[in-house]
């Protein structure tokens, strides 16, 4: 993972795995990233999306990131980047899938 969200930008577009035009896209491929993943969350729940709130974050242009570990002392990753042009770094150009 990079030290900044922005830099996830970077990778090249062949490892990008989706990208969305609006908002609501986004916080439906994250929550079901989640769902996706969700046997790795021995005993706990598989973490609330919270939708709404992610649809609003990438509205405002924040990133959604989160990260936990899960069975067998993996570390799942999920993490969806905004991006029109990123607010924190605009020189970053946004992926083209």
């Amino acid at each position: 993972m990079p030290l900044a969200c922005a830099d996830w930008l970077l990778k090249p577009a062949a490892r990008i795995e989706a990208t969305f035009e609006e908002p609501k896209e986004g916080a439906e491929w994250y929550a079901a990233q989640l769902a996706r993943y969700g046997e790795l969350f021995v005993g706990s729940s598989v973490p609330d999306p919270a939708y709404e709130e992610t649809v609003r974050a990438l509205a405002a242009g924040e990133d959604r990131v989160g990260g936990w570990w899960v069975s067998g002392g993996r570390f799942l990753s999920v993490n969806l980047i905004a991006c029109s042009p990123h607010r924190v770094r605009p020189d970053y150009a946004c992926p083209q899938r």
